[in-house]
């Protein structure tokens, strides 16, 4: 089964960084955002990513590149040009670097990658948010229901922290918690083929019709995760990922 992640918007929320490389490019110790997503995905055994590029593509493809060929300890044929590697920690993927276009919506990006993604049940994600969602889990609850979309809903980090109070007095403050309320898009997606019957072309935006029309249809259901979820759209999101990284106790980190 193939997971396709979409790489190529703007990051705009996040130009302090995204200047000069794209969003799922953007370090979280030491490594992209797109790394820590993918090593998650490979630690449930899914190893065959297809990965939706726009804005500064050849960034993507330059890191990949880099990463597959000079991780580690290499030699050099000077002659041939031949670099072998090697380090055997580099993970063993696959991953196709699809070029959708500069300003294709995340509609047409998905639907751009159908020929790259089989004719069968595939993942999807977002290149710009890590989670310790249960894939396994979640695959089951796909194919236990029998629709043609899963998406993994989430309750979202609270922005500030959470007061509780008995009049006046504070009883407990909790600094930035998940809300108790209130259930979002998380994406971590398992689909079936049909979906792409709902995405027109370039211009639809995924979130959009498809979503609203496969709801409607009856053909959306969602696997509640209520563990860690975090998107990167800002600064202070960004430094809150490095935080939690730096501790040694990143709760999206399930591999060894």
């Amino acid at each position: 089964m193939k997971v396709g992640i979409l790489a190529g918007g703007f990051g705009t929320r996040l130009a302090e960084e995204t200047e000069l490389r794209p969003k799922p490019m953007v370090e979280i110790g030491g490594r992209p955002i797109l790394w820590h997503i993918m090593m998650h995905y490979a630690h449930y055994g899914y190893r065959d990513f297809a990965i939706a590029l726009g804005y500064k593509g050849e960034y993507i493809k330059r890191w990949f590149a880099d990463f597959g060929a000079l991780e580690g300890s290499v030699t050099v044929r000077t002659r041939t040009g031949e670099v072998i590697n090697h380090d055997r920690s580099v993970p063993d993927w696959n991953v196709d670097l699809v070029e959708t276009g500069l300003h294709t919506l995340t509609g047409g990006r998905i639907k751009r990658l159908k020929p790259w993604l089989g004719d069968g049940t595939f993942m999807l994600t977002w290149g710009d948010g890590v989670s310790d969602v249960d894939l396994d889990a979640l695959l089951r609850f796909h194919r236990a229901h029998g629709r043609l979309a899963t998406m993994t809903a989430v309750r979202p980090p609270a922005r500030y922290g959470h007061l509780d109070f008995d009049g006046d007095r504070v009883l407990q403050f909790t600094e930035k918690p998940q809300t108790s309320e209130g259930w979002i898009n998380g994406a971590f997606f398992v689909l079936e083929p049909g979906v792409f019957d709902y995405i027109d072309g370039d211009d639809t935006m995924w979130e959009h019709e498809p979503l609203e029309r496969l709801a409607a249809d009856g053909q959306l259901m969602a696997y509640r995760h209520t563990s860690f979820w975090q998107c990167m759209d800002t600064l202070r999101e960004k430094h809150l990922l490095e935080k939690l990284w730096a501790s040694g106790e990143a709760p999206w980190k399930t591999w060894s």
